[in-house]
């Protein structure tokens, strides 16, 4: 974390800078109306002739919600279509805070919806930047998103992110997480690591990587002691020499995903992604240990070997990187169950995810006005071996989106769209833009400006919610039909989650959401601690999976009587104790909850 900037400032320009990783593949600039413009030099997006843009499909500027008065969100386009020009007393809040690292693609979509570059340091709405010291998320307003959360690192960073699933192995059984290599941190792992060593077949092989690179940097394969590098600190890990290999080559998949957020815990994963292939035929040769372009697979150290073949075409499954679709058809023409495959990559998603949200949450709690302001986007590297079984390599908080080929310009650009749709960034009020908002410490997810600043509840609402929070948390041995009474009577702040997330559901474009679904339930023990909202969502998918419609349905009804804003509610539907709670005082105590907690508890 002392390598993070210490505030938004100075990791961002005020003006649009050429992406600090890429090939010089295209320049941004400001065009006389504010707008994004850009330029392509190797001419990947192609410029559409006046004729064309009369045939663009043109899309509404917003996207208004399923439910009665709750307000719209920004539309964001694909490349094919146009968006139409909102009055300009709206138009000039689309603001974008443009930094040294935000991604062409990313440039690009803004563009399409009219947002314009910020000239001044807080008048934004969106910012595709770096990462941050935790404390430096203060500054960032209730109107604005940044495409991070603070504590992340926890598992973007390889040491973090093995300590974290080696945590959660020790806790929750390697049955449950057994899909990580046997690793070894440095320093402080040295004694384990030669024990580990000398206990293993002569003719071991160890991957060493350093634990904060990026792009392949400093990574080795070795054979023997003398070879460990005297830096450190270092990742150790027990190489994966069994891989599965098509043409004779190693990959592994790039699997794009998102969290919106993360109390509660909303994970989701695009349908298409990218496969990227070692330049060199693999072997298993110790003396094959020091070429890169056969033990590697990443695109920025293979696309420099001279035999590195690109590949245009999303639907072929020909040359050094491949479309994860393409990759499924493959394996399905070869008598594969790719769905299967699927669903444990899934699985070891959503695991690694929960790995990291204690210390998510309790920053966000911490330092973000309101969980509005983060989302963040993860690049998760996932290898399959030899069996079809995936591992999981490591977890990027900042995943490369450069398009310097056909190929990436499909799969991002898409992503990025629907991501940016999915995240549901709001116009604020001018006042909200005008003024500086107090900290909150609510962990709701609010709606928008107009809902964000709850009215202050009558006693009987606040307190009902807060007990109704406590009830659900200390109960020893929790069983369905416990959780499910969660879903009897709703609170105004239940009522505003469930519209929230059903709302940035049909969003979701090419995303699938993985957390939560009907089969979340057998998730949420492997949380360090429960999360009211967790189980709250995960019983309203479990009951309306099968009938979206009717849970739509009352939430609808709900809103027209402005139950999520806290109006409108009769204190005879109040959420009250049950009897049997006060008969459970001692069970409470022995949870370790006092009466001063019960009231700060969710």
């Amino acid at each position: 974390e002392e390598e993070l900037a210490d505030v938004l400032d100075e990791s961002c320009s005020q003006e649009e800078d050429e992406d600090s990783d890429s090939d010089a593949s295209s320049v941004a600039g400001v065009s006389s109306s504010g707008s994004v413009a850009l330029v392509s030099r190797n001419c990947i997006e192609c410029k559409a002739q006046p004729a064309e843009v009369q045939e663009k499909v043109l899309k509404p500027a917003l996207v208004c919600s399923l439910f009665p008065n709750v307000p719209p969100t920004i539309y964001f386009s694909t490349r094919d279509e146009r968006v139409e020009k909102l009055p300009w007393e709206q138009r000039k809040l689309l603001r974008w805070k443009m930094c040294t690292v935000t991604p062409n693609i990313v440039k690009q979509t803004v563009g399409r919806s009219h947002f314009r570059v910020s000239k001044e340091s807080n008048d934004w709405l969106g910012c595709w930047g770096h990462h941050m010291k935790s404390p430096s998320f203060r500054a960032i307003r209730e109107h604005q998103k940044l495409n991070h959360f603070p504590g992340s690192f926890q598992i973007g960073r390889k040491d973090r992110l093995w300590r974290n699933l080696l945590k959660m192995q020790a806790r929750c059984g390697k049955k449950e997480f057994n899909f990580f290599p046997q690793s070894f941190i440095l320093p402080q792992d040295i004694k384990l690591l030669r024990k580990a060593w000398e206990e293993g077949a002569s003719r071991q092989k160890w991957i060493v990587k350093p634990p904060a690179s990026a792009r392949g940097i400093g990574i080795q394969v070795i054979h023997k002691w003398s070879q460990l590098p005297k830096r450190r600190p270092l990742l150790v890990q027990r190489y994966l020499h069994k891989p599965y290999l098509i043409g004779g080559k190693k990959f592994d998949l790039r699997i794009y995903v998102y969290v919106t957020c993360y109390d509660p815990l909303r994970v989701y994963l695009f349908k298409d992604g990218l496969v990227r292939f070692a330049s060199c035929k693999y072997s298993s040769s110790m003396k094959s240990l020091s070429n890169k372009f056969v033990h590697l697979t990443n695109y920025s150290v293979n696309k420099k070997n001279m035999e590195y073949k690109s590949n245009s075409d999303e639907t072929a499954c020909q040359g050094h990187k491949w479309a994860l679709k393409a990759l499924w058809n493959y394996l399905t023409q070869k008598g594969v169950n790719s769905e299967a495959i699927w669903e444990k990559i899934k699985d070891i998603v959503i695991k690694t995810i929960i790995a990291s949200e204690p210390y998510v949450n309790s920053l966000v709690k911490t330092y973000v006005r309101r969980p509005y302001c983060c989302h963040e986007l993860f690049g998760f590297d996932i290898m399959l071996d030899e069996n079809l079984k995936p591992w999981i390599l490591e977890v990027n908080i900042s995943p490369s989106l450069h398009s310097n080929s056909p190929l990436d310009v499909s799969i991002k650009g898409q992503m990025i769209r629907d991501l940016l749709n999915l995240a549901g960034f709001v116009l604020p009020s001018t006042d909200s833009m005008a003024s500086k908002p107090q900290m909150r410490s609510g962990s709701t997810c609010s709606l928008d400006s107009a809902l964000k600043e709850k009215p202050k509840p009558a006693s009987e609402h606040f307190i009902a919610e807060k007990m109704k929070k406590a009830y659900y948390l200390t109960q020893k041995i929790p069983d369905q039909d416990f959780y499910s009474s969660v879903l009897d009577i709703l609170t105004p702040d239940d009522v505003r989650i469930l519209v929230e997330t059903e709302d940035e559901y049909s969003r979701r474009g090419q995303f699938e959401r993985v957390f939560p679904t009907h089969i979340s339930m057998r998730y949420l023990r492997f949380f360090e601690q429960p999360r009211y909202f967790n189980i709250l969502v995960t019983q309203w998918e479990l009951k309306y999976y099968l009938n979206k419609h009717k849970g739509l349905e009352l939430l609808k009804n709900w809103c027209v009587k402005g139950y999520h804003t806290g109006a409108g509610m009769d204190l005879a539907q109040t959420w009250s104790l049950p009897k049997s709670f006060f008969l459970q005082k001692s069970s409470i105590q022995s949870n370790g909850f006092s009466k001063l907690e019960l009231g700060r508890l969710g």
